[in-house]
């Protein structure tokens, strides 16, 4: 055998033995994974957490209008109707509530989601009620829930924008 076919040879036996190793597939299987575990983990901890702060969020509107109808006086709503903006003084109060843990002072939501605004309402439902017309407390917050992994949702292709939401309770006022 010559010098160029004996080199031949080797070149091919080189690729044969390098086609059939098999030592790097789990690494690359690995990095084909990757992408999508990292997808799917990042779906769970906002949903999680997407759920979570929208649950304290109701928490937080029901505790107001529960508030709300225990500070207001039972008989707001007599001899007449007062004008749309009688619970306007409790605005400040209310938000508090809706942004607050209802047991400490730290905040129920943590960071990302704020409360854009807390409306109170009152309505005086007409009928024959004990004492006449049943005034109606509605509280309304509007709340923004950013997500911090947002950036992962952006890689795939699918941007993901902060979430808004209006949450409302009612209740019957019943006063002090």
């Amino acid at each position: 055998m010559d010098m160029a076919a004996l080199k031949r040879n080797i070149g091919r036996s080189r690729a044969a033995r390098f086609a059939r190793a098999e030592g790097g597939v789990a690494l690359i299987e690995f990095a084909l994974f990757l992408p999508l575990v990292l997808l799917v983990f990042s779906v769970m901890l906002e949903a999680s957490r997407t759920f979570w702060s929208f649950q304290s969020a109701i928490s937080g509107v029901r505790d107001a209008t529960r508030y709300l109808s225990r500070v207001v006086p039972g008989d707001i709503c007599q001899p007449t109707p007062p004008g749309p903006g009688a619970l306007v003084g409790y605005t400040a109060t209310l938000t508090t509530i809706v942004s607050q843990s209802y047991s400490s002072t730290r905040s129920a939501f943590g960071t990302g989601v704020s409360v854009d605004s807390v409306t109170p309402t009152l309505a005086c439902i007409a009928g024959s009620y004990r004492g006449g017309s049943a005034p109606v407390a509605t509280v309304t917050a509007a709340v923004t829930i950013t997500h911090p992994l947002a950036g992962a949702f952006t890689l795939f292709g699918a941007p993901f924008g902060p979430t808004t939401t209006t949450i409302s309770d009612q209740a019957r006022i019943y006063g002090q």
